[in-house]
């Protein structure tokens, strides 16, 4: 990606403009599709086809002797949680954001994520996994529900020098396959909280059981995440120095106390984000 460098000495305190938008999402399947496509004239519920195709994933990895996951793709997959951090030029982190709070509707999430995008035209997205999941998972939905993305789609979606994803650069756009421990795994080596109680596996779950603040608090968490793992990757490119680093990490940890009185969860979070300390 082009890099966007902070000018050397400069104070970290002036105010910027929005820059980079750091994106996670949450989905579920979508059972009627699933019937649609894959089960009709089965006479299954949709709630029968989704484990239907659950457990067909899970053979699936059983007969390739990959590591068992029942991850239906996301083209069978509704968004139900979008949380954004809008990021400064500086990096600095500026406001914490998860999509139609508090009532979590897909349409709603999908429409208003889009909207509020073509207000940050110039910004790049910030995303883990985010050329393999979240914006595919986005845009199919904008194409669902008949949505305009003008902007972001006349802008290109270069893999290289377009919107940044983590996964794909950490991965030396995929010569190294199989990263092993995700997000979670980077988060944890800076001492932030990655994966607490909640994982990926239990949304759909939780969903069926009203939980929709619950999956956008986790969503909320990955995002913060992703914007610390973001700022390190800054350090390995030259455009902050490590000692910057550290002062946005202590910055942000003060706007998401502020942000909390909005999103209690973010307590939680902060409780269980420590200070960068390497081993060995």
């Amino acid at each position: 990606m082009s890099s966007v460098r902070v000018q050397p000495k400069a104070s970290l305190e002036a105010a910027t403009s929005t820059a980079f938008l750091v994106v996670d999402c949450e989905s579920i399947p979508d059972g009627r599709l699933l019937n649609l496509v894959k089960y009709c004239g089965n006479g299954l519920s949709d709630e029968q086809a989704i484990e239907r195709a659950r457990e067909e994933a899970r053979e699936d990895c059983r007969k390739r002797g990959t590591t068992e996951s029942d991850f239906i793709p996301h083209t069978f997959q509704i968004p139900v949680a979008v949380c954004v951090l809008r990021v400064g030029t500086d990096f600095s982190l500026q406001a914490v954001k998860c999509v139609d709070a508090p009532l979590y509707r897909p349409r709603e999430i999908v429409k208003n994520f889009w909207l509020g995008l073509s207000f940050y035209s110039q910004c790049k997205l910030v995303t883990f996994n985010g050329r393999g999941f979240d914006l595919p998972l986005l845009e199919l939905a904008a194409f669902r529900y008949g949505l305009p993305a003008r902007d972001y789609f006349s802008r290109g979606r270069n893999r290289y020098n377009g919107d940044f994803d983590i996964m794909d650069w950490i991965t030396n756009f995929g010569a190294a396959r199989g990263f092993a421990g995700g997000l979670n795994l980077l988060a944890k080596l800076l001492c932030k909280p990655g994966k607490m109680v909640v994982t990926g596996e239990q949304v759909y779950e939780m969903y069926r059981a009203g939980k929709y603040q619950e999956i956008n608090d986790y969503c909320m968490f990955d995002t913060i995440d992703t914007y610390f793992v973001f700022l390190r990757t800054r350090v390995l490119t030259g455009d902050i120095t490590p000692e910057q680093e550290a002062e946005l990490v202590a910055r942000a940890r003060k706007t998401l106390a502020a942000q909390s009185a909005d999103f209690p969860a973010l307590k939680q979070y902060l409780d269980n984000c420590t200070d960068w300390n390497p081993w060995p």
